[in-house]
């Protein structure tokens, strides 16, 4: 299901159902893992705040967070890797995370509101909202927690691959990353399935032989 419009919601509805939120974060990247969370918001318990993820600075996010696992009923983060994503495309991958996610709540939700067009293969009633991580409090709160959880490993990996500066730019194709992919060629959290990367290699590769 697909709605292009909506309003900022209880997860709670007035028939007593609990309704879940969920989004990802690291769709874009050249690199790492794509992350997703799921939650489940408890109404008498209201999160000031909540926003989308990317309107937010990141210490109004971090903090935002500490309320949100605070104070949900459930929630869950989780992920599929670099490998599933050159394996089975990023918005399967992106998916699939979601899935993850939602199958890790501590508490079962009645009906999971995903961010976007496409909703995972849950065997729970989905609904996917069109800006969604603005207009839903529940996917507001997902994306935070998905955006602070892939930003925190991918400056634990900068430690890794401090060559590439993923602390700073946490995988997207900004100019010192594509700098960075031309000098050292793909490490092993690159997304070989992306154009830029596997070009990167293939140029590697070609100068390795040539010289």
């Amino acid at each position: 299901m697909l709605l292009r419009s909506a309003v900022l919601r209880s997860s709670v509805t007035a028939c007593g159902t609990l309704r879940c939120g969920v989004d990802e974060a690291g769709r874009g990247p050249l690199a790492g893992a794509v992350y997703a969370a799921a939650v489940i918001l408890n109404p008498e318990r209201k999160v000031a705040g909540l926003a989308d993820s990317k309107t937010l600075s990141e210490r109004k996010r971090f903090l935002l967070e500490e309320n949100i696992v605070r104070d949900a009923i459930s929630y869950a983060v989780a992920w599929a890797s670099v490998e599933e994503i050159d394996q089975i495309n990023i918005l399967q991958a992106s998916l699939l995370a979601m899935k993850r996610a939602v199958e890790a709540l501590s508490a079962a939700p009645d009906e999971v509101i995903v961010d976007g067009l496409h909703v995972p293969d849950i065997c729970i009633s989905a609904t996917a909202v069109v800006d969604g991580d603005q207009l839903v409090e529940e996917i507001s709160a997902a994306s935070i927690l998905a955006k602070n959880a892939r930003d925190r490993e991918m400056v634990r990996l900068s430690e890794q691959y401090p060559e590439y500066g993923f602390a700073q730019h946490k995988g997207y194709g900004t100019k010192a990353h594509m700098l960075a992919l031309q000098q050292h060629g793909p490490c092993p959290i690159h997304r070989m399935s992306f154009a830029p990367v596997r070009l990167a290699g293939e140029r590697r590769t070609f100068l390795r032989v040539a010289n």
